[in-house]
């Protein structure tokens, strides 16, 4: 059989929602304030957009920008709303001014998201060591819902970090410890790197300007959400 690849979409509100479920994508990533990497969206965002679509949503918990936690406590509390607000899935993920990542924040958030499912984003890309933070991220109370990181397998972006993102998935594949997580690709990724990481095996794919041709300040293009979409299924792999 056939094994479609996930596309996820960044959104900052419904009109983007729609178009990307339009253009073919799987899931959303719900932020505001690219201008500052992408913070956590408003909670009134949150709910207009899940009533706009019916797309899984994972919603960051990101007050500032850079990889420091700031004010746990305070996105403590605002994970806790988005929780009641009906948020099922959630992206995070901190690192200590040494670049190991910050257990004491990622802990007390997995804490108040109670087993969702989550994704430790980009901050990968900036760890002084990635191999150790997985093994670190593996051993921490709530890592059972940590099921994805989002990488460019290079802080430079995906031309940079082909070659780790396609040894990282081998280890994912042989399940070395810290590897179960789903690799999703993301941060300078281009249609033309496709073929190759599909061949590799990697299997979920994130886009957010790539889906705005006409800049941040556009929204969603359903074309463009669709281009991406007729790529990924013309290069799906057969797997057993």
């Amino acid at each position: 059989m056939s094994k479609r690849a996930l596309l996820e979409v960044i959104a900052l509100g419904p009109r983007d929602a729609v178009a990307a479920q339009a253009g073919g994508a799987d899931r959303l990533e719900l932020v505001t304030d690219m201008a500052a990497d992408g913070l956590t969206p408003p909670r009134a965002t949150f709910a207009a957009i899940r009533a706009a679509v019916d797309l899984p949503l994972r919603v960051m918990l990101r007050a500032s920008d850079g990889f420091a936690a700031g004010d746990p406590a305070a996105l403590c509390e605002e994970a806790a709303a988005l929780r009641a607000e009906g948020a099922e899935e959630f992206v995070l993920g901190f690192l200590t001014p040494d670049g190991r990542p910050d257990l004491a924040a990622v802990t007390a958030l997995a804490e108040v998201i109670d087993g969702c499912r989550w994704t430790f984003h980009r901050a990968i890309d900036r760890a002084a060591d990635r191999a150790a933070l997985r093994k670190e991220l593996a051993g921490t109370a709530g890592a059972a819902g940590l099921d994805t990181y989002l990488t460019a397998g290079d802080a430079r972006g995906v031309e940079a970090g082909l070659p780790v993102l396609l040894a990282e998935q081998a280890r994912t594949a042989a399940a070395e410890p810290g590897y179960a997580p789903r690799i999703l690709v993301g941060g300078g990724l281009g249609l033309g790197h496709l073929p190759a990481l599909r061949a590799a095996g990697l299997d979920a794919f994130h886009i957010g300007g790539a889906a705005r041709p006409d800049g941040w300040s556009a929204p969603v293009d359903a074309a463009a959400v669709r281009e991406w979409r007729e790529a990924l299924d013309g290069v799906t792999v057969q797997v057993p």
